[in-house]
């Protein structure tokens, strides 16, 4: 097996976020590989249904949500020694543009975080899933908690 040489870190912000991110700086430093970390902002879909509109539309909701990510991912680089020239932020599905960032950038794994989730939640299916089923990489799934620890 040859070793890692592009580690991707999905980086998604919630309180967990450290513990994957630091598994991923681990392993960018045990195999000497390069680390790279991405974040995708959500597409939220607001549309009109026969309720009327689901909640006020703001052309620059989108925009703004990106500058946010932007400054917390750069806190991720600045922290774990990102360059920020490999931190992206994108704006659509994360499945989805994880692995084409995956792909464009010839990342060989990629680290993402996983409650572990079962019944409904697995069935509407996580980020971490969808990654692992049609990423063309190795992914690894780091198991977190949902408990308080």
């Amino acid at each position: 097996m040859e070793n890692y040489k592009q580690i991707l870190l999905a980086a998604d912000f919630t309180d967990h976020g450290n513990v994957v991110a630091q598994r991923a700086a681990d392993l960018a430093n045990r195999y000497q590989a390069e680390l790279s970390a991405l974040h995708v902002v959500d597409s939220i879909p607001i549309a009109e249904s026969i309720y009327g509109p689901i909640i006020p539309y703001d052309g620059d909701l989108s925009s703004e949500l990106v500058k946010v990510a932007e400054k917390r991912l750069a806190e991720i680089g600045e922290q774990f020694a990102i360059p920020v020239g490999r931190q992206w932020v994108e704006l659509g599905s994360p499945k989805l543009e994880i692995i084409r960032i995956a792909g464009e950038k010839d990342i060989d794994l990629i680290v993402v975080g996983s409650h572990g989730r079962h019944g409904l939640s697995l069935l509407l299916g996580s980020t971490a899933n969808g990654v692992l089923h049609h990423a063309e990489c190795d992914v690894m799934a780091v198991r977190l908690s949902d408990k308080g620890d």
